[in-house]
């Protein structure tokens, strides 16, 4: 019995001593449905590129810039969307970026913020016009 309550007390002493890691890898937030969300994202809103980047080339470099320039920017990236869309679509039970489910295109925003560079590559979802609800913090209190 003193040999039992012995070895009862060290395995609750060094159980109690034992943590673990229950937080969640970096790559769980990447799933097979996100990766179907997006593709079915790029494909549906991948022309909104087009207008978001006359937008952005009109603020940047003027209008004669943003409706020369920004419609061919624009055209291109709606373009590669489509592309990257199809393709997400068709491979989308199959993890394509060094195992996970992460979109392997994204250079910018490769530290978990959502902004999107219109300077070097593409963000993970299509652009949204008009008001923007990226953030989910406002200066409003809600009761």
């Amino acid at each position: 019995m003193k040999k039992l309550l012995v070895i009862a007390a060290s395995m609750v002493a060094l159980c109690g001593v034992v943590s673990a890691d229950i937080h969640a890898p970096p790559a769980s937030q990447y799933t097979k449905s996100r990766k179907l969300g997006r593709a079915i994202g790029n494909i549906l809103y991948g022309v909104m590129e087009i207008p978001e980047q006359i937008v952005r080339k009109t603020d940047d470099h003027g209008r004669k810039a943003g409706w020369s320039y920004g419609v061919v920017d624009g055209t291109s990236r709606g373009l590669r969307r489509l592309g990257y869309g199809f393709y997400e679509l068709v491979t989308f039970t199959c993890p394509t970026y060094r195992g996970t489910f992460k979109p392997p295109y994204e250079r910018c925003g490769e530290d978990n913020r959502i902004e999107m560079n219109v300077k070097d590559g593409l963000s993970e979802f299509p652009p949204e016009l008009g008001f923007e609800t990226y953030f989910s913090h406002s200066r409003t209190q809600r009761y």
